[in-house]
Formats: structure tokens, sequence, C-alpha cells
């Protein structure tokens, strides 16, 4: 997820092909996909700012979504700060048990809570922070009964002349970002979860290789991948993606992004391969949901159009199922 304002394999399997991530797949992950393959797509709650949780709860389970990638962006839990920290100390248990409970009541699971924040920062007081941020967002998932968590590695911009190297590239900072990425495991360990780093072409985690190796240098089985492809597709094919990463995905984002372009966009409106998209995901990942991202009221039912129709033209069923009753793009009260 790069924001718009500047957005399985089992973990023993996964720690076995660690050591081996590029050899080549067996004949089984090659095979074409059954038709018993379901995907399960969900959606980020980011673009509804405008509901309330228990609301927005009622509009997707409308619409059939059963998993949802929860940011705490809702109008009634308004603390989402990109690449940022928020003061979140007024989550209590019984705030956290409610926001979760609005969802569950409308049997939808929360996969995983978006944190994003900066852990690339130059100021070692500024990473302490907001590590500890982390292990807040972290405890309020305790609360919801959610273990897996998304970041970036963050971004660090400044007013001075570019260095001849980008301060994301210098070797100093991969080795800071190392370090870092290991206390955030320590802390992740603690609470029994998954930190889950999503790559993006202009940032620290720039390919799905660089990814891999920080991910491998890091050494933990509770540091994870979330891929999303428009993230990566100026720089790396759809293939060589699930090359890369396969052993360490446990979600996917479902935008899309122009060649080129910085912004990311709703699925079907850039240059992403979706069909090859969806088989690649079925073949290599199975287990890893789909989520919908960089949508809201307005073109939600689009993007998960486009998604669909991706999976029939690959033979891959999905876990939708809209409701008969109530409409599907119920406006939020006091709107």
């Amino acid at each position: 997820m790069q924001n718009r304002i500047t957005r399985r394999h089992a973990l023993q399997i996964g720690a076995a092909t660690a050591a081996f991530p590029l050899l080549t797949p067996s004949s089984s992950a090659k095979e074409d996909v059954g038709s018993d393959t379901e995907l399960t797509i969900g959606i980020a709650t980011l673009g509804f700012a405008d509901y309330t949780n228990a609301e927005l709860a009622k509009v997707l389970a409308d619409a059939g979504f059963r998993t949802i990638q929860l940011f705490l962006s809702q109008k009634d839990s308004n603390y989402w700060r990109y690449n940022s920290r928020s003061d979140v100390s007024d989550l209590t248990a019984q705030r956290c048990n409610a926001i979760a409970d609005a969802y569950r009541s409308q049997d939808i699971s929360i996969h995983s809570i978006g944190v994003y924040t900066n852990l690339i920062d130059p100021d070692k007081a500024e990473r302490k922070a907001n590590l500890a941020y982390f292990d807040a967002m972290m405890k309020i998932g305790d609360e919801m009964g959610c273990k897996t968590f998304i970041t970036e590695a963050g971004h660090h911009h400044t007013d001075e002349a570019a260095p001849p190297v980008a301060y994301h590239f210098q070797e100093p900072v991969w080795n800071t970002m190392v370090a870092t990425g290991k206390e955030l495991a320590e802390l992740a360990e603690r609470h029994k979860a998954t930190i889950l780093l999503e790559p993006f072409f202009r940032g620290f985690l720039a390919s799905a290789k660089r990814t891999r190796l920080f991910i491998e240098e890091i050494g933990s089985p509770r540091i994870r991948a979330l891929l999303d492809p428009a993230n990566i597709l100026e720089v790396n094919d759809l293939e060589e993606m699930f090359d890369q990463l396969g052993p360490y995905i446990d979600c996917l984002h479902a935008k899309d992004r122009k060649l080129h372009v910085d912004r990311g966009v709703a699925a079907g409106e850039g240059d992403v391969d979706y069909p090859t998209f969806v088989k690649l995901t079925a073949e290599r990942t199975p287990m890893a949901p789909l989520i919908l991202e960089y949508v809201g009221p307005n073109d939600y039912q689009q993007a998960l159009a486009h998604l669909q129709k991706a999976c029939q033209e690959a033979g891959v069923s999905t876990c939708i199922s809209p409701r008969s009753t109530g409409p599907r793009n119920s406006k939020p009260s006091g709107n």
C-alpha cells in the first residue's frame, strides 16, 4: 500500500524453503489451477472513512465480503496515520472488542491490521517511538483476536539536495533496517504475531528480490510478506514476484497502477495482468487472501467485478456471496 496522498505455505514449509527460495517449484505448483481452487477475496477498510465500523460491516457483508484488512480509519476509530504514528492510548480493550464485534456480528473476520509506520527514519528516537507504536498496535490486535499486521519499510524525505545514492539504498541504512527488523521480529514474537512487509518500487523494499533478501537476513518466521503487484510492476514481472516471494506471501493486495506512473488506482484501472495474477495466486499461494485496496463506496463494486472476471478467466472460484437483501451501496448515517 502506498498512501494515495503522496497506499500458504505453513510456517514450517516456509522455513524449509527459505534456504532455497529460487529452486524450481515442484510439478504440483506448476499444474493448471483445479476447479476446486477457491480464493478468499477481502477488502481494505481504508477508503471508507465516512462510515462507522458497524455501518461498514453491514455494507461489506451485504456485498458478500467475509474478510477485511482493518485500517483504523473509520469515523468512530480514526487513528490512521501513514508513514507515522498515532496516539492509540484511548483504544481500550472494551473499544477494541466493540470494533471487532461490529465485524464478527456480520460474519466478517479481520485478517490483518494496517500499521504502516516509518521504520526507516534516520532518527533513532523516532524509530524507537515508531516501534513502540507498532507494539501498541499489536496489543490492539490481541484484543481484537488478530495476529497479522501490515507495514511498508517507511519513507524518509528531506529538503536537502539528493545524495548520489538514494537514502534507502545506502549500505548503512540497510544495516540499520536489518537491526530494526530484528527488533520488530522480537516484538512480534512476544505477541505471537506475524508482520507482513509490503514492497514498493520507490522505497527501501524496492523489488521482490530485495524484499526476499531482507526477510531472509532478519531470519525470523514472524517476518513475512504481503505482495502488491501494482507496487513493483515497474521493476518485476508477475512471475518474478512469485518466484522470489512465494514461500513468504501470506496476503496480497488487489489494486492497480499504470506503468511509469506513481499513483496507484483501483483494480482494472491500470496495467496489472489480472488473469495471470490470480492464476499465479491460486497456483502458488492459494491460502493467502486477495485484499481489494484503493477502493471506497463509489468504486469497490467495479473493482470487485474486475477481480471476479479475472478469476473466471483463470478458472478460479471465489468465496464472495452477496446477500439477497439490503442495498449494496448503503449510505452511512448522517450523510
